[in-house]
């Protein structure tokens, strides 16, 4: 899919041909005195468009407008938040395979946050996963125009959201294919395949032998239950000089979790493809690092592979010894993201990063606390928290702080080992974040846990490609410091 991005009024905007056009009122919008102008004022003022949220009304082939389908889209006070729940109203009434071509026009100024949203909610709507149907039906819409008054001035945005949208997708691409055509090995081809088509990029992938020389204990403990074998994936973005430290994202990549021997309820079980969505959101990252090529390093850790349960598989009460030499006492196998997770943590300790932030969709706790709005936020340095909180604000990819008590690590104690691998049903999220927590002594460290953000069930069933746009923005404001 194709964006662009012009300078124009609101009655050039309706003069573009399309199969249809979206107009983004908001509450101060002011009509000029065009044809198209007036007849967008005088139907909101007789009532029958509304700036209100979502508020949509349709006109068919107006005169004033080259476009098949006109939609006037109330979008609030025109922030971020509203353009984008407007433009999902609006989307849901012009999908169709006759839509080739849309024209987005603001009516008036956009904000720079605001025509982001525009972008990655154009995008969002229209994603159509095509990889294992066999009569596909692929994204019809090949052309996406955007316009503003003030478009000139919104080209650096515009560039990030479109980046951000392919991130976003090669994401969703990843963490909704079914795990039998997204195991360890294939996931460890794309990242491969990602490093051979951009020159900033490389990719190392290690397997059981060396991972086994790292003494990566608890990792290679949850792979051998599969016979699927496991995958370390290290990317490298170098976009600054090799003295600048690099921020470490960390993926947990377990391509499906069945449970282990600790086996998972059958229903929805099908869901756990989505566990590898932390890895899936790394790739999207570096995706979009790629095309923005900013002056930063960033290395990518990705520890994959299957929680399934043979004859060999990892036992409730065996205890195994991480790569930092920490004996660990696993209790459920059911909880082997923080398993993988730990090890990779500790092989971060070598780049000596400015940050490391681990992205996993690691508790059903986390979905209880925060539902699918705001992914879990843990971290012991107020300043790294602060600027993932507000770089989740900027993406309107939200996240919400929890807390890092030093009692809530209570229940972790083992008599057997120097650490259990759960505590509780209590806190189950904020446990799971202590026990990450043992492993990152040595550099600043914080955790996203995005079991509720990273997918949606039901009708909607799909992956979000969050939080993508949320480590994005982050990385992003290292330019300013």
């Amino acid at each position: 899919m194709n964006f662009e991005l012009k300078p124009l009024s609101l009655t050039e905007a309706a003069s573009e041909k399309a199969d249809a056009l979206l107009v983004l009122v908001s509450d101060t919008y002011k009509p000029a005195r065009d044809g198209f102008s007036v007849l967008v004022g005088l139907a909101i003022k007789e009532g029958d468009a509304q700036t209100k949220v979502g508020k949509t009304l349709a006109l068919y082939k107006p005169p004033q407008s080259l476009a098949t389908r006109v939609l006037i889209v109330g979008v609030g006070d025109g922030s971020a938040k509203h353009v984008r729940s407007g433009i999902v109203a609006a989307m849901d009434g012009i999908k169709s395979d006759k839509l080739k071509k849309l024209v987005v026009a603001f009516a008036g100024v956009a904000q720079a946050a605001s025509l982001r949203a525009a972008v990655l909610a154009v995008a969002d709507a229209s994603y159509s996963y095509t990889s294992t149907k066999s009569k596909a039906e692929p994204r019809s819409l090949q052309t996406v125009l955007l316009t503003a008054s003030n478009a000139g001035e919104l080209q650096d945005s515009f560039e990030r959201a479109v980046a951000v949208s392919t991130g976003v997708e090669l994401a969703k691409e990843w963490a909704n294919r079914p795990a039998n055509h997204a195991t360890p090995a294939l996931l460890a081809k794309a990242a491969e395949a990602l490093a051979a088509k951009h020159g900033k990029i490389r990719c190392e992938v290690l397997g059981p032998k060396e991972v086994g020389k790292l003494g990566m204990g608890a990792f290679l403990a949850v792979a051998q239950g599969s016979e699927e074998p496991l995958r370390f994936i290290v990317l490298k973005y170098s976009g600054a000089a090799k003295a600048v430290a690099p921020t470490v994202l960390v993926g947990k990549g377990i391509t499906f979790d069945s449970g282990g021997i600790s086996i998972k309820p059958a229903a929805e079980m099908d869901e756990m493809k989505y566990d590898m969505s932390g890895a899936a959101s790394v790739l999207g990252v570096f995706r979009a690092l790629a095309e923005l090529k900013p002056a930063i390093n960033v290395v990518g850790l990705i520890p994959s592979c299957e929680n399934l349960l043979n004859g060999r598989a990892v036992k409730p009460g065996d205890v195994v010894t991480s790569m930092s030499g920490q004996t660990i006492e696993i209790l459920n196998t059911d909880a082997e993201g923080r398993l993988v997770l730990c090890d990779a943590l500790t092989y971060a300790e070598r780049f000596k990063p400015r940050a490391v932030v681990d992205i996993a969709t690691l508790t059903g706790a986390c979905v209880v606390a925060l539902g699918g709005v705001r992914s879990g936020l843990f971290s012991p340095n107020q300043e790294l928290a602060n600027a993932l909180r507000a770089a989740g604000e900027a993406a309107q990819d939200l996240c919400w702080e929890m807390p890092l008590d030093e009692e809530y690590g209570e229940g972790l104690k083992s008599r057997f080992a120097d650490v259990a691998n759960v505590a509780g049903r209590a806190g189950g999220a904020v446990s799971a974040a202590k026990y990450l927590q043992r492993f990152t002594a040595k550099y600043p460290w914080a955790h996203l846990d995005i079991a509720g953000t990273a997918w949606k069930s039901g009708a909607a069933k799909g992956a979000t490609g969050r939080p993508v746009g949320l480590l994005v923005e982050y990385l992003l404001a290292q330019l300013s410091k």
